[in-house]
């Protein structure tokens, strides 16, 4: 994957809902994921197939990034 393409993605996680993205177990936060993001960014084959996996070995990172978004996605503010 290139370097662009990885920041447009970790971009689209950033920015993605955190109820929707928390709400699915693993395969179907990948499957979602990839499917929600090709559609925004136009993927070839074998872009999709890198980013499957891309996406698999870093599932535990993505939960993580999108579960300190938690108290900003309810709109809390840190006092």
């Amino acid at each position: 994957m290139t370097p662009s393409l990885l920041r447009q993605f970790w971009h689209f996680v950033e920015h993605a809902q955190v109820a929707r993205l928390l709400s699915l177990d693993d395969r179907a936060l990948q499957g979602w994921l990839v499917t929600q993001f090709s559609h925004v960014y136009p993927l070839e084959h074998h872009q999709r197939s890198h980013l499957e996996r891309y996406i698999s070995s870093r599932l535990s990172l993505i939960r993580e990034v999108v579960s300190d978004r938690v108290p900003h996605a309810l709109g809390d503010r840190p006092s």
